[in-house]
């Protein structure tokens, strides 16, 4: 892979800026992980004015405007610029489709991520940076492959680009009434079939570009293969199946800088004893007794794709049973966050509930409790089991997607694990894993801090993941791998 490489990252949310879930993280993360290897990078996001951190807005500078026709109607697009740790930014501005408090969730999110991939296709000439490689991330970015087949064919310097789509999350697939292709992107209906963009009578922009890209990834091997079976491919499992062979499982790393334990109390793997007052401090924090007693951690969106009803069905009888203590961060649906309300009204000395976005407290969480729950119903590859695991705090999770790959469970056996996981997803086998695990700090804290130090050692970071992205990037533009 060369200098020369140009990249460019076309995502719906980039950390520093925002971040709603893993996206935005691996949006910052990744492009700086494949600048570090010589390539040169660029990501383009939307520009949430709302949303845009006070901290860069010195830093913007306007950098061109034009119109993109939407329909009938000729909409407003700026590009902002800045560049930070290396990385050009371009920021695409449109006050009616982004000036809005949230990132997603909209009645009209399907024109407003039509205007953004159409905005990206055009901007593109106007800059004169054309990339190698357009890399793009789920379905706000995945119609771009049909637009420079169907749209912008003509434009002769598209032609060399070769396009990467990375599936984050196969449940959300963008889909609209196939009304939109003339009436947003002005072309025909000439790929509108279940072999092209159709998907159940409607359009669907993932469809689209698992049809249309040169290349798929998932962000975790297992999940790769998962999404070809029909218990986890979201109806678009034969989809997948006919694309396989352009179908690569890369898994995630994390920013290790930016998950450096910052505690009051640091530690290190040798220094494991340390972690007692930094779990002491977290008690404190939200609420508990100060006591040498497990701590069970949640971290999470309190949704049932996170396995949150499961351990809601499984935890009475483990608080009932052991002197422990449960700390839960989080927010999601309203009967969730009730339902661990309740189990904090009911256990007020076992049970402390912060129904927030904290990253703070997160990280407190991670250096002060023991066990960290993470039982998701399905998980393409997963962050917080990696920064646990970096924090010393030991996950318990169902072996799904990224979780297998990263987790490797406890053999009483051999020693060998890093974590715990089940395979079964039903409250009774969690619970017994739950029990398992609680046993095993409570009776032989050697064993413990042993694969303690296994987590820890874990290699975590993108370098990895960075160099597979590169091998991909030749392939397609060289036809070989390096």
């Amino acid at each position: 892979m060369t200098k020369q490489t140009k990249v460019l990252f076309a995502t719906a949310e980039a950390a520093p800026f925002y971040k709603t879930g893993g996206l935005g993280d691996v949006s910052l993360a990744l492009p700086r992980a494949l600048h570090a290897q010589g390539l040169t990078v660029r990501v383009v996001v939307p520009f949430y004015q709302q949303r845009f951190p006070a901290q860069y807005q010195s830093q913007l500078r306007d950098l061109t405007h034009f119109t993109v026709q939407v329909g009938v109607k000729r909409a407003y697009c700026g590009v902002k610029t800045l560049t930070l740790a290396g990385i050009r930014y371009y920021l695409i501005d449109n006050l009616d489709y982004f000036g809005r408090p949230n990132l997603y969730g909209y009645w009209d999110d399907g024109e407003r991520y039509a205007f953004f991939q159409m905005a990206i296709c055009e901007m593109l000439e106007r800059i004169h940076d054309v990339p190698d490689i357009l890399h793009l991330n789920d379905w706000h970015t995945a119609f771009i492959p049909v637009l420079l087949s169907e749209k912008y064919y003509w434009i002769e310097a598209y032609q060399r680009i070769r396009t990467v789509l990375t599936i984050h999350n196969l449940q959300f697939q963008g889909r609209f009434d196939p009304v939109i292709l003339d009436s947003l992107f002005r072309i025909g209906i000439q790929t509108f079939n279940e072999q092209g963009i159709a998907d159940g009578g409607l359009v669907s922009f993932l469809k689209a570009g698992i049809n249309f890209a040169d290349a798929l990834t998932t962000v975790s091997p297992a999940y790769a293969q998962e999404i070809q079976t029909p218990a986890y491919g979201e109806g678009l499992d034969a989809t997948l199946r006919a694309k396989r062979g352009r179908l690569w499982g890369i898994l995630n790393g994390i920013d290790t800088a930016s998950y450096d334990p910052a505690l009051a109390v640091p530690y290190s793997a040798a220094t494991l004893d340390r972690r007692r007052q930094n779990r002491a401090a977290l008690q404190r924090t939200v609420g508990l007794p100060v006591r040498s007693v497990p701590v069970m951690a949640v971290v999470s969106r309190l949704t049932d794709q996170k396995g949150m009803s499961l351990l809601l069905d499984a935890l009475d009888p483990v608080l009932k049973a052991h002197d422990v203590q449960l700390v839960v961060l989080g927010t999601g649906a309203p009967a969730l966050e009730h339902a661990f309300q309740i189990y904090q009204l009911a256990y007020p000395t076992k049970v402390a509930v912060k129904l927030r976005f904290d990253e703070r407290l997160a990280q407190q969480i991670y250096g002060g409790s023991d066990l960290f729950l993470m039982p998701s119903a399905f998980e393409p590859c997963g962050l917080s089991q990696l920064m646990a695991m970096r924090y010393g705090c030991l996950p318990l999770v169902h072996a799904v997607g990224g979780l297998r790959d990263t987790v490797v469970p406890y053999n009483r056996y051999t020693g060998a694990g890093t974590g715990f996981s089940f395979e079964d997803f039903r409250p009774a086998v969690l619970q017994r894993q739950l029990t398992t695990a609680l046993q095993l700090v409570q009776r032989h804290p050697r064993v413990w801090r042993r694969l303690q130090r296994q987590a820890m050692a874990t290699k975590m970071d993108w370098q990895r993941a960075a160099a597979r992205y590169g091998q991909l990037y030749q392939t397609l533009l060289h036809g070989e791998e390096e």
